[in-house]
């Protein structure tokens, strides 16, 4: 038997079910670090923030924001697009394709880049840009490009760091503007023709081998400098002895003159005497270098004279006297020369 179905329990539950309807479009679940922008009617109404929201089924809307991520397949990079009602808030890295650029000395170098935001404001990555990922990566591009534009070659690779430094700042104040913070940007790859590569390790080597040369350069002439130092110092030594023992055995001499002069007289004859005694002695220790080369032996008049003079010292240099006419007594017989020399009396033979 089929009961009637009255029109108010119809009508009840299609309310029912409209609420339950309503309950489930309207609670929304919001995720840690993501925000979602909420629209009434088409125009801005609030910020979504994690945990549990609700909101007007059909009448309040999210608002969707574009993104743009990069897939890298081999060796090629492809785009993906998408559309986005949940905006993550956590620092986002965006991995682009590698830019040719051109270095102020004409070399054409392809620049593989990783930029770093940050979504500080939802409210301005929506509505203030019309595609904030492509905006970003479009401002990261061109500002890689102005700021290598401006260096060479070896500069580019001296200074990557002060690279991603200027190119974060040129994009701080346009970025924020969208809601933007740049956190970084990094430099990762640097390639070069091959041409370009083949240049620059020659240059290399040939500035290694330079410098190998300036070293063992350098080396020599350290050691140069080292052994002429120790030469001039052994020298300055040298003659700081030969100058205290001149000074000495002057020092010597003096005192035995002394002691001569104060035994005979200190008279002007005694002087002279003394000088001639000095002279003879020097001829006496002369005497055996005068022999050594040839066969005969000349000895100067004057020697004559000078050896009488040394007969007032008999006493007490009588042998140095004796031992010089021994002496010429000895090679007169072997030579031929006459034994007389020694006395003064010089005859032809």
């Amino acid at each position: 038997m089929d009961l009637p179905v009255s029109p108010g329990l119809i009508l009840s539950l299609i309310i029912v079910v409209i609420g339950i309807l309503i309950i489930v479009k309207g609670l929304v679940v919001v995720r840690q670090s993501e925000v979602m922008v909420i629209e009434r009617l088409g125009s801005f109404n609030r910020l979504l923030e994690s945990g549990i929201n609700i909101i007007i089924p059909f009448i309040e809307q999210p608002r969707a924001i574009t993104m743009i991520r990069y897939r890298k397949m081999g060796d090629d990079y492809h785009a993906i697009t998408s559309d986005e009602t949940r905006i993550d808030r956590r620092e986002t890295v965006m991995d682009f394709p590698g830019q040719p650029v051109v270095t102020t000395d004409n070399v054409t170098v392809t620049i593989n880049g990783a930029l770093y935001y940050q979504v500080i404001d939802p409210k301005r990555a929506v509505y203030e840009v019309e595609n904030m990922s492509q905006a970003v990566e479009v401002l990261a591009k061109t500002t890689l490009r102005s700021v290598v534009g401006k260096m060479e070659l070896d500069k580019l690779f001296e200074s990557r760091s002060e690279v991603n430094n200027e190119i974060q700042a040129a994009m701080e104040e346009p970025a924020s503007k969208w809601g933007v913070k740049i956190s970084r940007v990094e430099v990762q790859d640097i390639a070069m023709p091959e041409e370009v590569e083949s240049a620059m390790r020659l240059q290399m080597a040939a500035e290694r081998k330079r410098r190998a040369t300036v070293t063992e350069a350098e080396g020599e002439k350290s050691a140069a400098i080292a052994m002429a130092q120790g030469q001039r110092e052994s020298a300055i030594l040298n003659a700081e002895g030969d100058k205290e023992s001149a000074i000495l055995r002057a020092q010597g001499e003096q005192e035995s003159i002394k002691l001569v002069l104060n035994a005979l007289g200190d008279s002007e004859d005694n002087k002279q005497t003394v000088v001639g005694y000095l002279l003879g002695q020097s001829y006496i220790k002369g005497l055996p270098n005068m022999a050594k080369e040839g066969e005969r032996v000349f000895v100067p008049y004057e020697s004559s004279a000078l050896l009488g003079s040394m007969g007032m010292f008999r006493e007490l240099a009588g042998s140095p006297e004796d031992a010089v006419t021994a002496h010429l007594q000895s090679r007169g017989n072997r030579d031929g020369l006459r034994s007389g020399m020694v006395g003064g009396a010089s005859s032809g033979s």
